[in-house]
């Protein structure tokens, strides 16, 4: 049987450690999903299809990899996929709490699904799409922190 998960989050951009968490879930499952969330609670800088685009972009030289966008309980996504196991990402110990918080509450809805956490590189460990998104808006270099295609789109949106 394939091992499968899914990866979900904003991704509002993809940064290089959304990317370096992805390349380390490929190394664990056959397939993983990148799942782009449409929480209308966020208010974010690129359209979901904006999002998918870019992240496929990101992502065109990686197999195993499936990205769809999706609205609702990741737990209902994961049964809709038949995964059972959810990745996150975790940066500092500030991410742990809510991340805790979100896989103890997936767990009690959907007992069969398992959360994993994978820390990205040290490269990576303090890049946030927050954190790029306020780079950007004040003119400020963020191609060490993105991929190319995300680079371009974030001058285009902000009329840098």
């Amino acid at each position: 049987m394939k091992k499968r998960a899914i990866y979900p989050g904003t991704f509002d951009p993809i940064t290089n450690g959304h990317l370096d968490v992805i390349q380390r879930a490929l190394e664990l499952f056959d397939t993983v999903y990148v799942a782009v969330v449409q929480n209308v609670a966020k208010k974010t800088l690129f359209s979901s299809q904006e999002r998918l685009v870019l992240i496929k972009q990101a992502t065109s030289g990686f197999s195993g990899l499936e990205v769809e966008a999706f609205d609702g309980l990741v737990v209902d996504f994961a049964a809709q996929k038949k995964v059972r196991t959810i990745i996150r990402g975790l940066r500092a110990i500030s991410d742990f709490d809510y991340e805790f918080q979100m896989a103890l509450t997936n767990r009690k809805l959907c007992p069969i699904v398992e959360t994993i956490f994978l820390m990205p590189s040290e490269d990576n460990f303090y890049i946030s799409s927050k954190l790029i998104k306020e780079i950007a808006t004040l003119k400020g270099n963020v191609s060490q922190f993105v991929p190319p295609a995300v680079v371009k789109a974030l001058k285009e949106r902000l009329n840098i």
